[in-house]
């Protein structure tokens, strides 16, 4: 499991298991109903996206967001 600390590295990990998968930005943009303006933004960590959205694109890309608490 990546540790993810900022909203750059999310952006990172979810470019990089789009481009694994082989999906365009355009492919995944349109199947996940959002822009592609939002997708590309999402991929380089904007700080004001929308988390119903990035939840929808995490899901077609097959990936989950696990949260533990520090130290533990």
């Amino acid at each position: 499991m990546e540790r993810i600390l900022d909203t750059r590295e999310l952006g990172k990990a979810i470019r990089d298991r789009r481009r694994e998968l082989g999906y365009t930005q355009a492919f995944l943009a349109s199947y996940a109903g959002v822009s592609a303006s939002f997708l590309s933004e999402l991929e380089n960590g904007k700080d004001t996206i929308q988390l119903g959205k990035m939840m929808e694109v995490l899901g077609l890309l097959g990936m989950d967001i696990c949260l533990s608490r520090r130290g533990e």
